[in-house]
């Protein structure tokens, strides 16, 4: 089996390990004194906030999100209520003004709050929190409903970097994932961003869409390459029609196969690279001069709900409907649904619906996994020490790597573990052998190369 017959088996079988355990290992909560308990006995600072606003004007046919589509601001406003209500009361449990070293908006679109109500929530949070020095501010927009005034408002407010969807600039794939949005409109709002200071600007890519072809996703790439934005990343799309139930609205048959979407991958990598971007664990890209590349140069790269980041923050606090919070042995999940949402907020509780409790195995274990995510190797033994156990605790997950070195797609030494550059699409598979939660079938398939 050469190498293109072992990605296109083993590409997208695992999970993306933005967490460990993944987020589907999240149990039910009973009730919010589990968050509570925690925020008002104490945590690592600085905190590290991230606010969910799940609400488009149109909703993408493609969107794996929390968000639905909303022509009027009645239930957005209803919405921005609770979420006030919800940072007060998680400020309240607190006690005093925490440090906060990252903020970042996510949706949905966070562009759908009007820009005065944006700005209130900014200065809600300067009262309620105490932002570093360095804290960088960070917020998702949707190019096609932002304008000069956001662009202004978020000057203001102090936000410093900016990421934009694009996704695909062929009229066709825009067509066939309900998401019209030309060239010029990217254009104009990071114009816009950069006349007005801020000049750290992400871009997201997306392969494996309806009628996507290896040329369309690199005439894609090099559309967006003038534009010079710090930072790309590239999703491969999830069709998952029995939990979103508007990809339904996509034709199946329009789909690229396995092999397709992995040659568009590939492609996407090829042409990125070609104008100057470094690659970055498993699907991000950045400018050499970027941040995130002197992160991962250094081994300061982490990788979190949002994907890679500089964000060294050790605690994050989540706000609004589905957003998850991270405490060193602590997830904790607020309720997806938006009337549920606001119904418990309303109640004076935290929207807490799901919990996951870590001991110091999964503490270890994601102390292995974000290494092999984020440089591609691993010491386990060195990771093992921290935590006082040996390096033979993991003889067997090292045992079943053998597969994998035989192929070349990793080298093990002594307990040194890497990920062959050639291989850097297959880290998710490396990584699951070290997953304990994964079913017996499913590390089957992590390891069936």
């Amino acid at each position: 089996m050469d190498r293109a017959q072992i990605l296109a088996h083993q590409y997208d079988r695992v999970p993306r390990y933005t967490s460990y355990p993944t987020a589907p290992h999240f149990g039910p909560a009973a009730g919010d004194g589990a968050y509570a308990a925690r925020l008002a006995e104490g945590f690592a600072e600085p905190l590290s906030l991230y606010l969910h606003v799940p609400y488009c004007r149109t909703l993408c046919w493609y969107c794996g999100c929390h968000t639905r589509a909303t022509k009027v601001d009645t239930p957005v406003l209803r919405y921005a209520e609770a979420l006030a209500l919800e940072i007060d009361r998680v400020a309240e449990h607190i006690g005093h003004r925490a440090e906060v070293g990252h903020i970042h908006w996510g949706g949905g679109t966070p562009t759908i709050l009007a820009v005065d109500t944006f700005t209130a929530f900014m200065a809600q949070i300067d009262r309620a929190f105490r932002r570093t020095a360095t804290c960088e501010a960070a917020i998702e927009i949707d190019p096609r409903v932002f304008t000069d005034a956001h662009a202004a408002a978020f000057r203001e407010a102090g936000i410093s970097r900016v990421s934009l969807g694009v996704q695909s600039l062929d009229e066709r794939v825009q067509a066939a994932i309900n998401r019209i949005q030309p060239l010029a409109d990217t254009v104009r709002a990071i114009e816009a961003l950069r006349a007005a200071g801020i000049g750290e600007i992400n871009l997201d890519l997306v392969y494996g869409l309806p009628h996507q072809t290896v040329a369309s996703v690199a005439a894609t790439v090099d559309g967006i390459a003038d534009l010079r934005p710090g930072r790309i990343a590239v999703f491969g799309y999830a069709h998952l029609p029995r939990l979103k139930r508007h990809q339904r609205l996509i034709d199946p048959a329009a789909l690229p196969g396995g092999a397709e979407r992995l040659d568009q991958a590939l492609a996407v990598h090829d042409r990125l690279v070609h104008h100057g971007y470094i690659p970055i664990g498993l699907d991000h890209y950045a400018l050499p001069s970027d941040g995130l590349a002197e992160a991962a140069s250094a081994g300061r790269l982490r990788r979190n709900f949002q994907g890679y980041t500089t964000d060294a923050c050790p605690t994050l606090l989540g706000f609004g409907a589905s957003a998850i919070g991270a405490f060193d042995d602590l997830y904790v999940q607020n309720t997806p649904d938006i009337p549920a949402y606001l119904a418990q907020v309303a109640d004076g509780r935290l929207p807490i619906a799901r919990v996951c409790a870590l001991d110091a195995e999964d503490r270890l274990r994601r102390r292995v996994i974000e290494a092999l995510m984020c440089t591609l190797g691993v010491d386990i033994a060195a990771e093992a020490a921290e935590f006082g156990v040996p390096a033979e605790h993991f003889a067997e997950e090292v045992a079943r790597l053998e597969v994998f070195r035989r192929r070349g797609i990793v080298s093990v030494e002594g307990w040194r573990v890497s990920v062959a550059e050639d291989y850097r699409l297959l880290v998710r598979s490396v990584a699951a052998v070290f997953d304990t939660y994964l079913a017996p079938t499913e590390q089957l398939h992590a390891t069936a190369v």
